[in-house]
């Protein structure tokens, strides 16, 4: 996976189809997502097995909480809009442990 830097973050956009798919998957908020992406350790890559019409990304990072998540994201117009959302695995944990 490729590493990326992530540009300041302005703003996210959220619609009805990614508000609710990953509360209803995974218990995680949208609160929940939008903190990962400001946790100091977080690691964002590229996504190149998901992009198809857009690039994709994922976010490695951790809530206020201390809850690790792993969040699809694409940036529309300098807008985070996260497609899905979950915990993340244990063999996901050291790939954001490295950052801490």
């Amino acid at each position: 996976m490729e590493e990326i830097i992530l540009p300041d973050i302005l703003a996210f956009v959220w619609d009805e189809g990614n508000s609710t798919k990953s509360w209803v998957k995974h218990k995680v908020s949208t609160k929940e997502q939008e903190q990962a992406f400001f946790d100091k350790h977080k690691r964002a890559f590229k996504d190149s097995d998901h992009s198809q019409k857009e690039e994709r990304f994922l976010l490695f990072g951790k809530t206020k909480k201390g809850r690790r998540l792993i969040i699809a994201f694409t940036i529309r117009n300098e807008k985070i809009r996260c497609i899905s959302a979950r915990p993340m695995n244990r063999k996901e944990v050291p790939i954001y442990e490295k950052a801490a």
